[in-house]
C-alpha cells in the first residue's frame, strides 16, 4: 500500500516534471543570443508577461508567510499586499515600466545598470546599481529556500527535515536557470501562476466546507480570535499599513526579476493591459491566502517548529494528496519566484560587472557559461544561508523590499528629469542604501524618552525616511552640480516616442 509520505512527495515531484518539461521545450526554441536568454526576444505578449510578472512576485513572501502573518496578527496585512500594493505596483508598472520600455526598446537595454550606466557615462554607477541588486536578491532567494524546507516540514508532520526541502528547490532552481532562460521560465510562470489560482480557492472552498461552513469558521473566529473580526484589532498601525505598502510596492518595481520585465513587452499597448489587470490577479490570489491562515487561527490549528501553518491546516482538514497538491503550487510560486531571480541575477553579474571590468570583449557562449557557474554559486550560497535561518519569511522578504526601494526614487527622477547628474545619482542610490543598512544592522538607540536612532520616526517606518532621504539628495546634489561631458542627458527622450 502506498504511504501517505509517499502520496506527498510523489504529487510536488509530479509536478516539479512538468515544470521541468516545459523549460526543456522552451530551451529548443531559445537561440543562444544574449536578449533571447534574458529578454525572450522582447517578443512577450499580454497573457504570458502578466503571468509571469504575477508568478515572479507572488512567492513564498505570499503562499506561506501571507497566511502565517494572518494566523498570527490578523487580516489586515490583505490591506497592504492585496489592495495597497495591488493598485500602487500597477500605477508603478506604467510610471516606471512603459518610459524603461520605451528606453530599452530605443537602445536595446538588457538590465537596469546597463540603463543608468549608458545615460550617465558610468562604469561605476552601474557596477554600484548592479551591485546593490545582487546584495538585496540574496535574502529573497534565501526566502525562497526557507519557505521550500518549512513546506516540506508542514506536509510531512517533519519526517522530511527542513534542509532537505532547502536543498531540493535549490537544485531544481539551478538545473532550471541553467537551461531555460526567460522564454522557459515565462511559459512555466504562465503555467504556475494559474495552477497557484486554482488550487488556492479549491483549498478556501474544501477547507470551508470541512469545517462546518463558513458561519461555523466565523463562530470559532469570534469565540477564539475576536479581535481578527475587527479592522484595527491585529497588530497594524495606519502608519505601519502605508509604510509597509509604499516600501514594498517601490521595492518590488527595482527588483531585478521584475525590472527586467518591464524590458520584454511585444508592444507598449500588451505592458498597459498587463498593469490595467494587475489589481485583480493579486486580490484573486491574496484573498485565500490570507482567509486560510486566518481561519486556522479561529480553528486552533497547532503549528509545528520550523512549520507554516497552510500545510499544517490542509493536513488536518483536506485528503493527503489535495494538501500535496496545495503545496506543490507553494512551490511553483517559490521556484517561479527563484528561477527569474537567479536568471535575472545572472545577467546583472555578467553584462554590469563580469563585461566591464573583467573581459569587455568576451563571446556570447562565454557569457553563458560564466552566468551559468555564477547561478550555481548564487543558488548554493543562498541555500547554505538559509540553513541558519536568520529570521521569518515575512522578516527576510520585507528587508529585501526595504532595500530595493532605497533604489527606487533616484531611478525615477533619472527617467523624468533630464537635469539629474551622476553626481546626484551616486548621492541619492548610497546615502538612501548607508541609512536603510545602518537601521538593519544596527539596534535601535533610544535616549530618555526620545529615539534618536530606531525603527520609526514620527511614528512613520525607517524605510520610508531613507526613501524621502534618497529623492531630496538626488534632486538637491543634481541641481548643485554641472554634468560631466560624458553623461547623456537626453538619453532617455531623444528618439523615444508614445507607443
Amino acid at each position: 500500500m502506498v504511504s501517505q509520505l509517499e502520496i506527498q512527495l510523489g504529487v510536488v515531484g509530479a509536478y516539479l516534471v512538468v515544470a521541468l518539461a516545459v523549460g526543456l521545450l522552451a530551451y529548443r526554441l531559445t537561440s543562444r543570443d544574449a536578449e533571447d536568454y534574458y529578454l525572450a526576444g522582447r517578443s512577450v505578449g499580454t497573457v504570458v508577461l502578466l503571468f509571469t510578472t504575477f508568478a515572479t512576485l507572488l512567492s513564498a513572501f505570499t503562499f506561506f508567510g501571507g497566511p502565517d502573518l494572518a494566523f498570527r496578527a490578523g487580516p489586515e496585512w490583505i490591506l497592504v499586499m492585496g489592495v495597497m500594493d495591488g493598485v500602487l505596483f500597477a500605477i508603478l508598472w506604467y510610471v516606471v515600466g512603459y518610459k524603461q520600455w520605451l528606453v530599452g526598446k530605443a537602445h536595446g537595454y538588457v538590465t537596469l545598470g546597463e540603463m543608468l550606466g549608458d545615460r550617465f557615462g558610468s562604469k561605476r554607477l552601474r557596477a554600484l546599481v548592479a551591485g546593490l541588486s545582487l546584495f538585496w536578491l540574496f535574502p529573497y532567494v534565501m526566502l525562497q529556500q526557507m519557505g521550500a524546507g518549512e513546506a516540506i516540514v508542514g506536509l510531512t508532520n517533519g519526517i522530511v527535515p527542513y534542509w532537505a526541502g532547502a536543498a531540493g528547490i535549490t537544485v531544481f532552481m539551478i538545473v532550471y536557470v541553467v537551461i531555460a532562460g526567460l522564454r522557459g521560465v515565462a511559459w512555466t510562470d504562465t503555467l504556475q501562476g494559474l495552477f497557484m489560482l486554482g488550487v488556492v480557492w479549491l483549498a478556501v472552498g474544501w477547507v470551508a466546507t470541512a469545517a462546518g461552513g463558513p458561519s461555523a469558521l466565523s463562530n470559532a473566529l469570534a469565540t477564539n480570535k475576536p479581535e481578527f473580526l475587527a479592522l484595527g484589532g491585529g497588530l497594524y498601525s495606519p502608519q505601519f499599513i502605508i509604510s509597509s505598502a509604499v516600501t514594498i510596492a517601490f521595492g518590488v518595481a527595482m527588483f531585478p526579476q521584475i525590472n527586467q520585465r518591464f524590458f520584454v513587452a511585444k508592444s507598449g499597448a500588451v505592458l498597459k493591459r498587463s498593469f490595467a489587470l494587475w489589481p485583480v490577479l493579486v486580490v484573486l490570489l491574496f484573498v485565500p491566502a490570507f482567509i486560510l491562515g486566518t481561519w486556522a487561527a479561529g480553528l486552533g490549528i497547532s503549528v509545528p517548529e520550523g512549520a507554516n501553518v497552510l500545510p499544517v491546516l490542509l493536513n488536518e482538514y483536506t485528503p493527503v494528496w489535495f494538501a500535496a497538491l496545495v503545496v506543490a503550487g507553494a512551490m511553483a510560486a517559490m521556484m517561479s519566484s527563484s528561477d527569474s531571480m537567479l536568471l535575472s541575477g545572472s545577467s546583472y553579474f555578467t553584462r554590469d560587472l563580469y563585461r566591464p571590468f573583467v573581459n569587455p570583449s568576451a563571446t556570447d557562449a562565454r557569457e553563458a557559461w560564466i552566468a551559468r557557474i555564477g547561478v550555481a554559486l548564487f543558488a548554493t550560497l543562498t541555500f547554505v544561508a538559509s540553513l541558519f535561518r536568520p529570521g521569518t519569511l515575512v522578516e527576510v522578504g520585507d528587508t529585501a523590499f526595504g532595500g530595493f526601494a532605497q533604489m527606487a526614487l533616484p531611478v525615477i527622477v533619472a527617467l523624468y528629469w533630464a537635469k539629474t547628474t551622476r553626481s546626484g545619482m551616486f548621492a541619492g542610490i548610497l546615502g538612501g542604501q548607508v541609512f536603510y543598512l545602518a537601521h538593519v544592522f544596527i539596534p535601535a538607540v533610544e535616549v530618555g524618552s526620545m529615539t534618536v536612532f530606531g525603527a520609526t520616526y514620527l511614528t512613520w517606518d525607517y524605510a520610508l525616511w531613507g526613501m524621502v532621504l534618497s529623492a531630496v539628495l538626488t534632486v538637491g546634489v543634481s541641481a548643485l552640480t554641472v554634468a560631466a561631458p560624458e553623461e547623456n542627458q537626453h538619453r532617455f527622450t531623444e528618439g523615444l516616442r508614445a507607443d
